[in-house]
């Protein structure tokens, strides 16, 4: 790659693949129920993300040098905070106020993710001038994107959602991914993995 080339990186913890199917289906059947027409271009307001693209953010690192990687993978070798259960929560417009993505919350009774969250954040930080979000960590995973032709901009005509299936899983490792875009959406390559200790 040439001098100065960045990319957009991001580390997260992933589902396990069977519940990351179930949230897809769940995904699915809620788009179904909304009965939604496609926008100019053809184009469906509401994009489901594949199962294998699903995935839980911890810190989203925005556009980065290329050269940083290896550094910002090495912060990672110090977070291995074990996360313990997670549990699935009621499904989200995410932001509130002017939502571009359909969630769901991710409950974290044991406390163990939002520490490893500010272990990341404060590894990645200490090794590169990237600066964390002030806005408070919100654990969830986002299943939706929302399109131009999305009907639905304001909290007054809410389309109501089902139950999210009740799943429950213990995440094993954090990952530095690279997201790539294009005018399909983005896809996720995972560059390093580092495996969390056992609960």
């Amino acid at each position: 790659m040439s001098r100065g080339a960045t990319a957009r990186l991001f580390v997260a913890v992933d589902p396990p693949s069977e519940v990351c199917g179930e949230l897809a289906a769940w995904a699915r059947a809620t788009a179904a129920g909304l009965g939604l027409r496609a926008g100019k271009g053809g184009r469906p307001p509401l994009r489901l993300l594949a199962a294998e693209a699903l995935h839980l953010t911890l810190c989203f690192l925005g556009s980065r040098p290329v050269s940083e990687i290896d550094t910002i993978a090495g912060a990672l070798s110090s977070c291995s905070t074990p996360v313990g259960e997670l549990s699935v929560g009621a499904p989200l417009w995410l932001p509130p106020r002017r939502p571009r993505a359909l969630a769901v919350e991710i409950h974290d009774d044991g406390g163990g993710l939002a520490i490893l969250h500010a272990e990341v954040t404060r590894s990645i930080a200490a090794v590169s001038d990237w600066k964390p979000e002030r806005r408070r960590f919100r654990a969830h995973v986002t299943l939706a994107r929302l399109g131009a032709g999305f009907p639905w901009r304001g909290r007054d005509a809410e389309p109501q959602l089902t139950t999210t299936p009740q799943l429950r899983f213990t995440p094993a490792a954090v990952v530095l991914y690279r997201s790539w875009l294009s005018p399909g959406g983005a896809s996720y390559e995972p560059l390093v993995s580092r495996e969390l200790a056992p609960g």
